[in-house]
């Protein structure tokens, strides 16, 4: 069997083009076989008001070309882009080493500068591989699931528009339901905990913890504050209003969801593998990236002047 990689980039971006067309020559002559796709195929999209359901199985957004037996796969681009990436690649679980060529790349390992020494560590297998939970998101309509996908931060639902107050039933695996009247509601990973649900009052999570989250946001309540629960429970929705709602996955895409319907929410089997170069580090990310951990600097004390 010959040795097999995979790319994924931001073909909107055209540094990710270049770097993708030079790293493709480079692996060619150290004697790998390369494939290569688009964050594209990532993308889930939204569903229009006249047509509801826009649904495409989890297993078929893998592009051509990658399976089982791509040892490893880089990706060029921004926090959207490695969003696409897994969303397409998880299936076959393949590790991914991810390169920032946008913004806050929150969720990138390295900079652009840093891909020659990268590829070096990889191609000797200098490396360590770092997994993350997944969540399958469905909406089900009598039993018929209408949409899914992989989701790694979070899936929102809120009424249009965002500022209307709605009330939602939450049943958390045997629990007894729960009603919350809120403007929306987030249900997080802990990858997604440093997202959306951390600017609605969500705790920051560790990797490594085994727990989701819901986060109210803008609740219509006192008592309605953010819940951490386990992972391996399975989260289902009811919409407790007769107006349609929109439900958002990793802030990518989304359906309609109408009060005949009911989503639901468990943990995927399939993990995001992260390529990491180096232990990972959660709080020196939360620190270089939120500022998080900072130390205090004093104001400097007044002087009077004579």
């Amino acid at each position: 069997m010959g040795l097999k990689a995979g790319i994924i980039y931001n073909d909107i971006k055209p540094i990710a083009c270049e770097v993708a067309a030079d790293l493709k020559d480079k692996l060619n002559k150290a004697g790998w076989e390369v494939c290569m796709a688009t964050g594209f195929g990532g993308i889930l999209g939204y569903s229009s008001p006249d047509k509801p359901v826009c649904h495409t199985q989890i297993e078929q957004l893998v592009p051509p070309g990658f399976a089982q037996d791509v040892a490893f796969g880089i990706v060029l681009g921004g926090d959207g882009t490695v969003l696409s990436a897994f969303r397409q690649l998880a299936p076959c679980n393949i590790p991914l080493l991810t390169v920032n060529t946008g913004h806050m790349g929150f969720l990138t390992e390295i900079y652009l500068n840093q891909l020659s020494e990268a590829l070096d560590k990889i191609l000797a297998g200098d490396y360590q591989i770092e997994e993350r939970t997944l969540l399958t998101v469905q909406l089900v309509r009598d039993d018929l699931v209408l949409w899914e996908a992989l989701c790694m931060n979070e899936m929102v639902l809120h009424r249009e528009p965002l500022t209307c107050l709605s009330h939602f039933e939450i049943q958390i695996g045997h629990h007894a339901a729960v009603d919350i009247a809120a403007d929306g509601i987030i249900i997080s990973t802990p990858t997604g905990s440093t997202a959306y649900s951390l600017s609605a009052g969500g705790p920051v999570v560790t990797p490594d913890v085994p727990v989701l989250q819901l986060a109210p946001i803008c609740p219509h309540s006192l008592a309605s504050r953010a819940l951490v629960f386990s992972d391996s429970e399975t989260v289902q929705i009811f919409p407790a209003t007769p107006n349609r709602i929109v439900m958002v996955v990793d802030g990518n895409g989304g359906t309609y969801v109408l009060p005949e319907d009911r989503v639901v929410m468990k943990r995927s089997p399939y993990t995001a593998r992260f390529i990491r170069l180096q232990p990972p580090e959660f709080f020196r990310i939360l620190r270089e990236k939120l500022g998080w951990g900072l130390p205090h600097i004093a104001k400097p004390t007044s002087v009077e002047l004579p």
